[in-house]
């Protein structure tokens, strides 16, 4: 198991923030949930580094984990959005693991 997906499995078990870099920028996570699409591996996050208009913009978007790199659990803790669902985006993804 790579040692990107144990940190991003535990940032989702703990509700931790991630730092990670992913397609040469530095990111500020906070995981909701892990899903297989095509036998790839997944993160639904909320990208916290982002310039978003308000906290009503807010979206989890999607990440794959082959993509992410110097990926580090954060003490700080995050609550979950308050429109999530713990369900895959699409009929054929597979869950993994869910806040």
């Amino acid at each position: 198991m790579s040692d990107t997906r144990l940190k991003m499995m535990e940032a989702i078990a703990r509700r931790r923030k991630v730092t990670a870099q992913y397609n040469g920028n530095q990111m500020l996570l906070a995981p909701h949930l892990m899903f297989e699409r095509r036998g790839d591996l997944f993160v639904s996050a909320l990208n916290l580094s982002k310039n978003w208009r308000s906290a009503d913009d807010w979206r989890l978007g999607y990440f794959k984990l082959d993509g992410l790199a110097a990926t580090e659990v954060q003490e700080e803790g995050f609550d979950p959005l308050p429109t999530y669902e713990a369900v895959p985006p699409h009929e054929e993804d597979t869950l993994v693991l869910a806040i």
